[in-house]
This record gives structure tokens, sequence and C-alpha cells, in this order.
């Protein structure tokens, strides 16, 4: 039998949302962006949902945002904290706890499920991927975003910097995190037809870094890497990573720059009823048909 994968203590983060979920609404900004971009892309697909799971739901920033995007009758919302679940559950749809990596849902049970800054925690991603594909219907739409992997690169490399002088050594301090290229080969490893990948960044500025540290604190998002320092960091590391962060990348405005980096994905469980790619060899046009007419020429394999 295969080990499990541990790169994430989810007790930990679990905990941690936990503690953030109070005060989340003074800190949600990155959500509710990603929220807005998310349900512009359900807005894209021409047909209804009526049965939704938000998986990841925080606080309830999607179930705010849809306002009617996808046809969505009933949204289910989970999330692995109970206090996030507890706080979503205001809005009147129903919410439950839930872990990412252990769905309790029926097979076939959701037309759409979203997700929303919430799957880059995930140890087993693949497996998470086919168990979001199994409680889909035939047919059925996944669509997600999450942070990818150059998310805060200058607080990276700042850190990483100043530990080496401080400490003698990097741990890891920012989670690892999939990419554009990650993300299409797993989707396509889970089974989804017709999956999609594309990225895009958000830059937010900060007067003074820490602010930056206090916002990743209060959603929730600090580190949970499994084999992270367990002890404080020291103070002295601290300060110079956040001296180097601003006497390296502090703008003409003298503020220095956060980014978020966000893929989304899109994946339909398959149906017959879906496109399908034609089978290799059964194309009936010639390329030299294709380039005729003065549009082109066939080109040879060069001879020595």
């Amino acid at each position: 039998m295969s080990v499990p994968v541990s790169i994430f203590d989810r007790k930990t983060l679990r905990k941690r949302r936990d503690r953030a979920a109070q005060g989340f609404a003074a800190h949600d900004f990155l959500v509710r962006e990603a929220a807005e971009r998310l349900c512009d892309r359900l807005s894209d697909v021409s047909r209804s949902f009526p049965l939704a799971l938000d998986l990841g739901c925080h606080t309830g920033e999607v179930a705010d945002t849809l306002n009617g995007r996808g046809g969505v009758e009933t949204l289910v919302q989970g999330d692995l904290s109970p206090q996030m679940a507890a706080r979503a559950a205001a809005n009147g749809h129903p919410s439950l706890a839930v872990d990412e990596e252990w769905l309790p849902f029926a097979d076939n049970s959701f037309d759409l499920v979203l997700s929303c800054l919430s799957l880059h925690w995930v140890n087993d991603l693949p497996g998470a991927l086919v168990q979001i594909r199994r409680v889909l219907k035939p047919d059925g739409l996944f669509l997600a975003v999450m942070l990818g992997g150059e998310t805060l690169g200058h607080l990276r490399q700042s850190l990483a910097q100043a530990e080496e002088i401080h400490e003698g050594g990097i741990s890891p301090r920012v989670s690892p995190m999939a990419d554009i290229r990650d993300m299409g080969r797993l989707m396509q490893r889970a089974g989804f037809a017709l999956p999609v990948a594309d990225a895009d960044m958000i830059s937010v500025s900060y007067g003074d870094p820490m602010r930056l540290l206090a916002d990743l604190r209060g959603m929730g998002e600090t580190n949970v890497v499994a084999e992270r320092r367990k002890g404080l960091s020291r103070r002295a590391t601290l300060l110079h990573a956040l001296n180097l962060y601003q006497s390296q990348f502090t703008g003409a405005d003298g503020r220095v720059p956060a980014e978020f980096h966000l893929i989304t994905v899109t994946g339909w469980k398959p149906h017959p009823s879906q496109p399908q790619p034609l089978a290799p060899g059964s194309g009936h046009v010639s390329l030299a048909d294709v380039l005729s007419g003065g549009c082109g020429e066939v080109l040879s394999p060069a001879k020595d």
C-alpha cells in the first residue's frame, strides 16, 4: 500500500482557519476578487446548474457573489473549518464542515462544483480531483481557482535570504504550489473532459509589509507546511526579511508589491453528448492541399 502524502499539516490549517473565521471580513479582499472572477467564468457557460457545491467556502464569499449566475437553485457550502462553515451558513445556504480530501457525498450528486482559493492546501490533489469528478453528475462542471506557484515570490525570496544569514539554512516557509502545466495534466489524469487551465496575477501594494503578514494571518493562509520549523522565528530573521523586502522591491510610489498567482481550471465530467476528439489518423485533408494555392509550401527534411 502506498504511504499517504503529507505535505501540509491540515490539523493546523483547520485551527488557523477557525481562528481567522471571526475577523475574516477584514481580510477577505483576495477571496472576494477570486470569487468574482470564478463567477464571471460561470456566466460564460450557457446552461443551468440547479444543485451546486462550494468546496472550501470560507465564510460564504462565492454565495454572496453568485447573484443568480449559473442558474444555481441550491448551493451546498463546505469548508475544512467548522467555524468558517458556521459563518457561511448565515447566508441561508446549507453549510457543513467537510474535508476536501474526503468528500462525504454520494456519486453523481452535483451539477456543479466550485472551489475558490482552497485546493492549494490539499495534500493529495490528484485524489481530490478524482473525488470531485466522482460527486459530479455526468456532464457536470468543475470550476476552481487556486493559488499558483508564483504567489508571493518577493516575500519568498526575502525570507530565504534572511533565513540563510541568521539561521544557517532555509526551511519551507511558504506553501509549495502547482503551476499551470501541472494543473492541466492533473485535470486530464483525474478523468475530466475538455479540461482548460489558465492563469492570472493579482498585484496588491502595501505601505508596510507587516500589513501583508497581518492579511495572510487574517485569511488563515499562514505556513502549514509539514516540514516547517515548529519553533518561533527569530525576531532578527523576520525583521531582516522585511527590510530586504522593502529595500529590494519598493516601487516609485513607496509601496511594496505582493503578487498572488491565480490558476483557474475548468473541466466536465464525461458524457456521450460532449464533443469527442477524432481518432488519430482519421483526418481526410492532406497538408499539401491546405498549403497549396500560394499560402505556403510543404518542406522536405533537410539533407546533408
